[in-house]
């Protein structure tokens, strides 16, 4: 199918604004939500005095001193079911929870998602370059460089996972040093520590090959495959361009006009 040359500068007009606005949602600001702001304002004020104008709780007096104006929350959802960390946190820690291991190591996924889905029923190590303090029931920490992984023997983990960590690994990003094979070594020390018959959970970005400096790697599913050759396939899952999640499948299945997916992959040692 051809398409008008209209539809082809529209095209690349649109990409060329979704990466303006990525690149500034990178500095740490949200231009949609910035943009919904001001006409937040007037909805903000009616409620307001409509509050005023309605019966008083005087448990809870209405002081001038004490507005926190919120106005970004009025079409907000309930929440998010979608997307790479809700489908990769819950199809781990089912996994883990399924084998229920003796142990298990993670480094470098989110404390606040993947680890605390797994201290719901396990205690849970944690590997990670920055510091953590914590004194949750059942999370230890090592700081550590995770393509060492100098704190753990060879073959002395049996359950281990990275869930959307190793993208990151070498870029600086949160200050490791910098190196341009930081993924491959990590991969290296993953197969190193994890005990004949053990199992990784492992997930990156996947999609068209690329190194976006410094925020992150995105990987072609055959490279991960590469990457742990000393290691059988279990399982892959994963979630496309849309947050949509696809269970059951093979590397190949993942569609060649993949942008910024995530793959989950589940590996043993045999």
């Amino acid at each position: 199918m051809k398409l008008k040359k209209g539809s082809c500068s529209l095209m690349g007009v649109h990409r060329g604004m979704s990466r303006i606005v990525a690149l500034i949602r990178a500095l740490g600001v949200d231009p949609v939500t910035a943009a919904r702001l001001p006409l937040a304002v007037p909805r903000y004020v009616r409620d307001y005095l409509r509050y005023i104008r309605a019966r008083q709780d005087p448990e809870f007096p209405l002081r001038l001193r004490h507005l926190w104006p919120a106005l970004s929350d009025f079409a907000a959802h309930a929440g998010s079911a979608t997307g790479h960390y809700f489908h990769q946190d819950l199809w781990a820690a089912r996994k883990i929870h399924d084998r229920r291991p003796s142990s298990h190591v993670d480094i470098g996924s989110r404390v606040d998602g993947f680890v605390s889905h797994l201290l719901a029923f396990m205690p849970v190590v944690v590997v990670d370059i920055r510091p953590l303090t914590s004194a949750v029931r059942g999370l230890s920490f090592f700081q550590d460089d995770a393509t060492e992984l100098g704190e753990f023997l060879d073959e002395s983990v049996p359950s281990l996972s990275s869930l959307h960590a190793a993208e990151h690994f070498g870029l600086g990003r949160y200050s490791d040093p910098i190196d341009p094979r930081a993924y491959w070594r990590f991969a290296e020390s993953l197969q190193r520590v994890l005990t004949k018959r053990g199992t990784l959970y492992f997930s990156v970005p996947i999609g068209e090959q690329r190194l976006e400096f410094n925020a992150h790697r995105v990987f072609c599913p055959e490279t991960v495959l590469r990457m742990f050759g000393g290691l059988s396939l279990e399982s892959f899952a994963f979630v496309d361009d849309s947050g949509a999640f696809h269970d059951g499948c093979l590397p190949s299945d993942v569609p060649p006009q993949t942008k910024y997916g995530c793959g989950l992959f589940e590996f043993t040692k045999e």
